[in-house]
């Protein structure tokens, strides 16, 4: 007998899309995982350039642990530490681990500020970090600013199981998407008439999609801004170790030691070691909260997303060893700086340009306007399938980032091997004089298309899949599967 679901079965988490995973951000991935490049096996597949993955320096983490066979419990020489790992942990997590992710994370900002290692929290990646910092920070109703463009993840992370809301903060590319008091004045004041309460303000410094850092003068005007209005600043910082060029990385910590007023409980910084030391896998996501209620709250959460006591074992002894952090923290600036020039001057070559104040991060922010039908959303999204479908490559739309300027492309330059990045290149720039050569004859209509509508997106996106105002376009490909 075979029984048919019943959606009133479960609970509305379980049977909505508050996941918010039916976007292009992440249909570009379900498009390479159907049909992934491989240099031998399926050259002419899905390059994946929609995934922020730092792999330009594994082979350093692979030199050291040969060297440091007793980091792991599970090879010979560090047996003997197998049985004291393996039994349960509390959720402090491990003296040694908390203290080499502090030591780690003043390293990286070049030993300007300290961190506390008691104020350490653990959890299951950034994600999981952001999801507690949510919990502890905000009822379901309330709300979050979050300046534009933004992670797509972030309306998955701290929306979907806490019930909170984000509210975009405007940018323009005009002044190269800088965060401004002004923008923030403006959706604040917006949401008080919408009887939304604001709890809080959520920054990206180094900013993901864009590449880009807050300068002096921005972070304090932010500090000033949550303190005047007494709501909490979240700073995700976990591209803190991939600024590979000047100006230098300003942590909100730095501010905080300088002469300035600010409550320090409304201040708390998300990390992780997936974006600056490449390890997505062993999901180390770290909360350092200046509030004392929040990290007692935010420690006996994390029990439902903890760091393996394995992986805090490994962790605690390579972020201890001094010298193998600084010559990572070195090289990997240097690579990823080479990395960029190389891949920059391919995109010039193509007559295509990057958001020049980048300097950080594993990705460009790429301006295809010039390749639009029009300047709208729904050329955007016409431009994107043709680039996923005809020239394989999964880059990504900025609509899924909630950007207001149609023709901006996220593309992630630091997760491929040398020769899979000039394929990419090459098929970038074959398509780019293609579109040329196709403007200089009668205009035909791009040779990809599908079923899509699009709606205009409004201001706070509460019901961020199943709202008919949804700023992100239900994808083609998940409708085709629907």
């Amino acid at each position: 007998m075979v029984f048919k679901l019943n959606s009133q079965l479960l609970s509305r988490i379980a049977s909505g899309n508050g996941h918010g995973e039916d976007s292009p951000y992440f249909d570009g991935w379900k498009a390479y995982e159907t049909d992934p490049h491989h240099p031998t096996e399926n050259p002419n597949g899905v390059i994946q350039m929609g995934l922020a993955e730092n792999q330009l320096c594994f082979d350093l983490i692979q030199d050291w642990l040969k060297k440091n066979p007793k980091a792991s419990i599970c090879t010979p020489e560090g047996l003997n530490e197998f049985r004291e790992i393996a039994i349960f942990q509390d959720y402090h997590g491990l003296p040694e681990f908390r203290n080499a992710v502090a030591n780690f994370m003043g390293k990286v900002r070049g030993n300007r500020v300290t961190y506390d290692p008691d104020r350490i929290v653990m959890s299951g990646g950034a994600t999981g970090a952001h999801e507690t910092i949510a919990f502890c920070l905000a009822d379901p109703g309330e709300a979050f600013l979050v300046p534009t463009p933004y992670y797509p993840g972030f309306d998955r992370d701290l929306r979907w199981r806490t019930g909170v809301k984000l509210i975009p903060v405007d940018s323009d590319s005009s002044n190269n998407f800088k965060v401004t008091i002004e923008a923030l004045e403006n959706a604040y004041e917006m949401a008080q008439l919408d009887n939304i309460k604001v709890k809080g303000l959520l920054i990206t410094n180094p900013s993901n999609p864009l590449g880009t850092i807050l300068d002096r003068e921005t972070l304090r005007s932010i500090v000033r801004f949550i303190n005047e209005k007494n709501i909490h600043l979240v700073c995700d910082e976990i591209y803190a170790a991939t600024v590979f060029s000047q100006p230098d990385f300003i942590s909100v910590a730095e501010i905080l030691q300088e002469d300035i007023e600010c409550n320090l409980d409304l201040v708390h910084v998300v990390y992780s070691l997936s974006k600056d030391m490449g390890f997505p896998g062993l999901r180390v996501g770290i909360i350092y909260s200046y509030n004392d209620a929040v990290v007692s709250c935010a420690r006996k959460m994390s029990s439902f997303g903890l760091v393996s006591t394995q992986t805090q074992y490994l962790v605690a002894s390579m972020l201890s060893d001094n010298e193998f952090v600084e010559k990572f923290i070195r090289e990997s600036k240097r690579r990823l700086a080479a990395r960029y020039r190389v891949f920059t001057h391919g995109l010039d070559q193509a007559g295509i340009k990057c958001l020049k104040t980048s300097n950080a991060g594993l990705f460009l922010w790429m301006d295809l306007s010039g390749l639009l039908k029009e300047q709208t959303v729904e050329a955007e999204m016409e431009l994107w399938r043709v680039i996923i479908h005809d020239v394989k490559l999964n880059v990504s739309p900025g609509c899924s980032f909630h950007c207001l300027k149609p023709g901006w492309f996220r593309v992630c330059f630091a997760n491929m091997d040398d020769q899979t990045m000039h394929v990419a290149l090459s098929r970038i720039k074959t398509f780019v004089n293609k579109e040329a050569d196709t403007k200089k004859k009668p205009k035909k209509s791009l040779r990809w298309q599908g079923s899509l509508k699009l709606l205009n997106p409004p201001r706070i996106y509460d019901d961020f899949i199943n709202s008919p105002h949804s700023p992100i376009p239900h994808s083609p490909l998940v409708r085709a599967r629907n």
